[in-house]
């Protein structure tokens, strides 16, 4: 007689839970059950689940689809495993698979071996492949629903062969247990997932054009959240066409960072892009903007710094609302600040004059718009971080022979980024860089 092993998981299952990432989730729950508790181990989720349908099934549903989380047979990988039963694949149970039972009625199934349907599957799958004959020797099969919250969203699947004792209601008790801390982890796992898509596809909606080419300006941005977890901040950059082929560049800053600063920025966003269709002058347009700022919630002492280039005249016009003034860096002068006739007050105060600063341009030069965030640290004053950032520039130009080349913009704005993002830094860094060149005459 097999004496009975207790029901134990490998230290995989103290890492349940450890990282926000469904895939990694499914994985440690797989190696947890697999080769020690049970010769085969798989996960599979509800695939309305998955896409945030609503998660409570229909009283009798012909079939269910559930997506292969994770799997782990022995102590293969699941690579090895990838052209027979690949991670990632739906498969469509009917009604009358204990799978389907055990989603309908949320109680484990414990079978004396694959039920047809699985058996069936399982040859589809890789006929005359070994590894699956010994799979459909199994003799004895667990199947876990996975519950959250009184609906039930997946299941966890086990098999034992020959070798090992069958399981037990022990057994079962026991993958319950764990399927319900793993199911809660894989919950967290999704929503994170979720968030982290929409704050990906929000940012990706938000980035300017900068391939697209204008008459004497080039254009090269770069951007880097607070902390670890944030993808969109209050930062906001733009580049806008405007006619008789000017370019209009901004960066503004929605005060704070996370969510409510990132839904002002992108009203605020919106609001100029609005504006400048509107072909009304820089003032004028930060005038409107600072009136929409406040009637906006979370936009108040937003600041932003707007530049108009056109270069058949060879100006670049400014005016800023309480933002860090611009750097600009010619072909034979050092960086330096531009002196701001006004920097003029931050948006939605609702009193804020604002007055315009122009430069005249002979000779290609370089434009720099940025964020606080990039010059602000704990340890440093805005003016000291001002004097580091044009130094940055300064010194990532030297050695560059030809800033006419397509690659130089984008890897001076990645080198500034990485130069300068403090470890301190608490807030988004953003900057816009762009080479004005003067028509010829």
């Amino acid at each position: 007689m097999i004496p009975r092993r207790r029901p134990g998981f490998s230290p995989a299952a103290d890492a349940i839970g450890s990282e926000l990432d469904l895939h990694i989730t499914g994985s440690h729950i797989v190696h947890a059950l697999s080769p020690g508790f049970c010769d085969a181990a798989s996960v599979y989720l509800l695939e309305r689940w998955l896409l945030q349908e609503n998660s409570a099934a229909a009283e009798d549903p012909p079939q269910v689809e559930a997506r292969r989380l994770a799997l782990r047979i022995g102590v293969d990988a699941a690579e090895d495993w990838q052209g027979v039963l690949p991670v990632g694949q739906v498969i469509v149970f009917p009604r009358e698979t204990p799978y389907a039972r055990a989603l309908a009625t949320g109680q484990s199934q414990l079978l004396d071996g694959v039920d047809s349907h699985t058996s069936e599957r399982l040859s589809a799958s890789g006929p005359g492949d070994t590894r699956i004959d010994a799979l459909l020797r199994t003799v004895s099969f667990l199947i876990v629903p996975l519950r959250l919250r009184d609906c039930t969203v997946g299941f966890v699947a086990c098999t034992r062969g020959p070798d090992m004792p069958a399981f037990a209601r022990s057994d079962a008790v026991a993958v319950e247990s764990l399927a319900a801390r793993a199911c809660v982890a894989l919950d967290n796992a999704r929503r994170y997932e979720r968030e982290r898509r929409t704050a990906l596809a929000m940012r990706k909606s938000l980035l300017p054009d900068t391939a697209r080419t204008f008459e004497g300006c080039r254009i090269a941005h770069g951007y880097l959240p607070a902390g670890q977890d944030n993808l969109v901040g209050g930062d906001w950059f733009d580049v806008l066409p405007r006619p008789g082929r000017r370019v209009g560049l901004i960066v503004g800053d929605a005060m704070g960072h996370g969510p409510e600063s990132a839904v002002a920025m992108i009203q605020l966003r919106t609001a100029v892009r609005t504006l400048v269709a509107l072909d009304i002058d820089p003032v004028d347009l930060m005038r409107r903007l600072d009136a929409l700022a406040c009637e906006t919630p979370g936009a108040s002492f937003a600041t932003c710094m707007y530049a108009e280039w056109d270069a058949e005249r060879g100006t670049c016009t400014l005016v800023g609302a309480g933002h860090p003034p611009p750097l600009v860096r010619g072909t034979d002068s050092p960086t330096a600040p531009v002196t701001l006739a006004s920097p003029g007050l931050p948006l939605g105060i609702g009193i804020g004059t604002y007055e315009t600063t122009v430069l005249r341009l002979s000779e290609p030069t370089l434009l720099l718009l940025y964020s606080d965030g990039l010059i602000e640290s704990r340890t440093t004053d805005i003016d000291e971080g001002i004097d580091h950032l044009a130094q940055a520039l300064d010194a990532a130009v030297v050695g560059v022979k030809d800033t006419a080349r397509p690659d130089v913009l984008p890897a001076l704005s990645r080198h500034l980024l990485s130069s300068l993002s403090a470890a301190d830094a608490n807030d988004d860094r953003t900057l816009l860089l762009a080479e004005l060149s003067p028509a010829a005459v």
